[in-house]
């Protein structure tokens, strides 16, 4: 299995802090996904919100995977890499009327619709433009997927989605619409899901909303579970490829696609994440009454999971890394108390001047970077 390796001899001098990304692990993981996803009907996106580095899209783009975006900007990234048109799903719950006219030309497969609202917006822009447009209505499932809960999204009342009890009056407004083609049903119950179970639920939701809709006479072109599939942020060297096979044959096994229909995925975390670490030096290490900090380089600027998630990334010492372990709290130089990598952290002893890595930093790391505090936004480095 190919791994995610470091060449520390290239970093010492760099400037940092900056992203580091292994191309081999991302074609590796790509190759994974391919392989265990090749089951009739069944069709991969890439979910461009985890890493919209041009060049990493380049190189999904180049497997052949489709592309989920969430507003404009990404739509003509998506375009930009390469991936087709016709590959291209649109999401996102305030989509704005630019947004959607620039979908509308560009000619993307289908908007996941998120309210009658919404419904009612496609539909007006695309008749203004002499189009019909292909949506999906993207439901909520009522499913706990037991995660944090700024990334549950699958419950009965949230900023996502439509929930079960409404979904009957939506179905019948897109059905009489004219501007809009109703084609499938979307989810999407959460992200960094490491447990089976929720997407086995899932399935049968969507089994029997599936059987319900073809009852009545809709017969829809696709189905959409969305992603969610967790990474190993805790030994990314043990798990460097999230496992595909069994996520996929979960939906393999549960999920039973009338004949024609299409499964489509929407995968971002589990493609990306593992492949990128964010590399920071250390400024200084100061001791405290009962703490000793090692402040480095790097804050949430550049990683906001730990500040806004609570998450752990794993942190190496790359400099010295057979040194005697000692506890540090790993911190940034934002001006922020929650600008915080870890506490308590066991690493070998660090000294001023040492590389650290904080892994498993390919997802939600350079593409939700910001410039507070006048912040410079950090190079990325590709091996």
């Amino acid at each position: 299995m190919t791994k995610f390796t470091i060449p520390v001899d290239k970093f010492l001098s760099q400037p940092t802090p900056f992203y580091y990304y292994s191309l081999p692990l991302l074609e590796a993981t790509l190759s994974e996904v391919n392989e265990s996803s090749a089951y009739p009907g069944f069709k991969v996106h890439y979910a461009i919100k985890a890493n919209a580095n041009p060049e990493i899209l380049k190189v999904i783009s180049r497997a052949g995977l489709g592309a989920d975006v969430v507003s404009g900007g990404e739509i003509r990234a998506a375009v930009a890499a390469g991936f087709p048109a016709d590959k291209i799903v649109f999401a996102g719950v305030g989509k704005s009327d630019v947004e959607i006219i620039t979908a509308l030309e560009a000619g993307i497969s289908c908007f996941n619709v998120e309210s009658l609202p919404e419904l009612e917006v496609i539909s007006a822009l695309a008749l203004e433009r002499g189009k019909v447009a292909k949506v999906a209505l993207r439901v909520n499932p009522n499913i706990d997927a037991h995660t944090h809960h700024y990334i549950t999204t699958g419950l009965s009342e949230n900023k996502f989605g439509i929930s079960l009890e409404m979904l009957p009056s939506v179905v019948d407004e897109a059905v009489a619409l004219k501007g809009v083609e109703l084609i499938g049903l979307h989810f999407h119950i959460g992200s960094q899901l490491t447990d089976m179970k929720p997407f086995e639920m899932l399935c049968d939701t969507v089994n029997r909303l599936n059987a319900e809709f073809n009852d009545k006479g809709i017969k829809l072109q696709t189905l959409n579970v969305g992603g969610g599939l967790g990474i190993d942020y805790n030994q990314p060297d043990l798990h460097p490829i999230p496992d595909f096979k069994a996520y996929f044959k979960v939906f393999a096994d549960n999920l039973k696609l009338l004949p024609g229909q299409e499964l489509h995925f929407e995968l971002g975390r589990a493609i990306v994440g593992q492949c990128g670490s964010l590399i920071t030096r250390v400024l200084y290490v100061k001791q405290g009454l009962n703490r000793k900090f090692a402040i480095v380089d790097a804050g949430f600027t550049e990683l906001i999971r730990p500040a806004l998630y609570q998450a752990h990334h794993k942190i190496e010492n790359l400099t010295s890394p057979d040194k005697p372990l000692e506890k540090y709290d790993v911190v940034g130089p934002i001006c922020e108390s929650s600008d915080c990598f870890g506490k308590d952290e066991l690493l070998p002893e660090i000294s001023r001047g040492d590389i650290l890595a904080l892994r498993s930093a390919g997802a939600y790391g350079e593409v939700m970077a910001s410039t507070y505090n006048c912040r410079t936004l950090p190079p990325s480095l590709l091996i």
